[in-house]
């Protein structure tokens, strides 16, 4: 009777703790609600991080034909915060206007201009859904097809390039440049945890054909139609897909004398992590820095679900994501992204693959040049890594760190708004790069 009498205070003890734990961690949650609500900065498109964020990176690609201000403003009017449903459906309604406006216009510069900018509009509305939402397909569709009939028409040269990859297929383009631009170094570019091949035109590519550069881009596991037609996860170990790409690209053209990466967002680990081990890149840039991908992932997180992680309290994490998520449409949206592009299931697994994602233990491996950027208010990445990547690249033959503040228009993450900005100084390094 003793021993029934033990077990069942236990229980009631155990029950008791649960529930406090619960009720802790509802507290928890109400604060960060809270202290989200606070501070908003005047200037913004939407309070909310995730949606101001993704409205500033369509005006970004309005310098590369890739959309209009009066189209962004109208459409943004249009969209209730926090509502994916609204803002597929109004950036939807602009890129088909766009794409049917496109259809009837004779110049073709004209036509093409307005196809990369449904192409654009097509890519934003997209961006919110969640994975399994039937519209995905459809509209990711759209905004490839818009995106390659606006190349057409402006007469762009590009070559579509099929890479194998075990059973399955990656995807490349290549852009050569003007004439001469074989005698300057290749610049091969990759985007991060939510971009497209076909974005990466407008960040660089025309910026650097406009200036004799041969650019090839690509798209790996995790990314673009690769998660979403082949289901292929992300894989930390990058430089595996790199080099299939690589390798089927110089079986047809002939090796530059210099070769240089460029990764963008997480593609600043990703092109570092391949640095480390492909040896035929003479240079690295990560736009941004991107040291250490879990440690990122651990930032976004409320402080009471690590501890509860470290205690195996995974039950309570969901409930806690689950109501966090109700409260941040940013938060939501990088649960559910990176559930599906690292092929996890709960939110203990999503953390244990990010943190699979750092350069810790090959950065010394880096003997490229390396160009690393930053911006001091990036709310995804925070700026301390710049120090922890730059000290790490103990044998890089030259490091060059460059950190935008806020009245130089470059201090958000990967200086959306200011591309002038830091292609400048990218450029600038590249001539210097290309005259060792």
């Amino acid at each position: 009777m003793e021993l029934l009498r033990i077990r069942k205070s236990l229980s009631f003890k155990k029950q008791v703790y649960s529930g406090a734990l619960q009720v802790f961690c509802l507290l928890a949650l109400a604060l960060t609600a809270f202290e989200n609500c606070k501070g908003v900065k005047q200037g913004r498109f939407f309070n909310d991080q995730a949606y101001h964020f993704q409205t500033l990176r369509v005006f970004n690609d309005i310098r590369s034909d890739g959309a209009d201000t009066g189209e962004i403003l109208e459409t943004i009017s249009h969209i209730e915060e926090g509502n994916a449903g609204s803002w597929f459906d109004a950036w939807e309604k602009t890129g088909d206007r766009i794409f049917q406006k496109a259809e009837g216009i004779i110049d073709p510069i004209s036509r093409g201009q307005a196809y990369l900018r449904a192409h654009n509009y097509f890519r934003t509305a997209e961006f919110f859904l969640d994975p399994e939402d039937p519209k995905r397909p459809e509209a990711f569709d759209k905004q490839v097809r818009a995106f390659l009939l606006g190349l057409d028409s402006l007469s762009i040269k590009y070559e579509r390039i099929h890479v194998p990859y075990g059973k399955y297929y990656l995807n490349a383009i290549y852009y050569p440049g003007p004439k001469g631009s074989d005698n300057k170094p290749l610049i091969v570019m990759v985007n991060g945890f939510d971009g497209t091949m076909e974005e990466l035109y407008f960040d660089l590519v025309k910026s650097a054909n406009e200036r004799g550069f041969n650019v090839l881009t690509y798209e790996g596991p995790g990314q673009g139609s690769i998660i979403r037609n082949q289901n292929l996860p992300f894989n930390p170990e990058w430089e595996k897909p790199n080099t299939a790409v690589l390798d089927t690209f110089l079986t047809n053209h002939a090796k530059p004398g210099k070769m240089v990466l460029v990764g963008v967002s997480l593609g600043g680990y990703l092109a570092s992590r391949t640095a480390a081990f492909e040896k035929r890149f003479d240079g690295l840039v990560a736009y941004d820095v991107m040291y250490d991908f879990g440690k990122v992932a651990e930032n976004a997180t409320p402080g009471i679900a690590l501890w509860l992680e470290k205690h195996e309290f995974y039950g309570l994490i969901e409930i806690l994501v689950k109501i966090k998520s109700s409260f941040s449409p940013t938060f939501s949206w990088g649960i559910k992204n990176g559930r599906w592009t690292l092929g996890t299931k709960t939110t203990n697994e999503t953390l244990s693959a990010m943190r699979k994602f750092s350069l810790s233990d090959v950065a010394d491996k880096i003997d490229q040049d390396v160009l690393i950027f930053a911006g001091a208010e990036d709310h995804f990445i925070p700026i301390s890594q710049v120090d922890d990547f730059k000290k790490s690249l103990t044998n890089a033959r030259s490091v060059k760190v460059i950190t935008y503040d806020r009245e130089s228009g470059g201090a958000e993450h990967c200086q959306l708004g200011a591309p002038t900005l830091w292609q400048a100084d990218f450029f600038d390094w590249m001539k210097k790069f290309e005259e060792k």
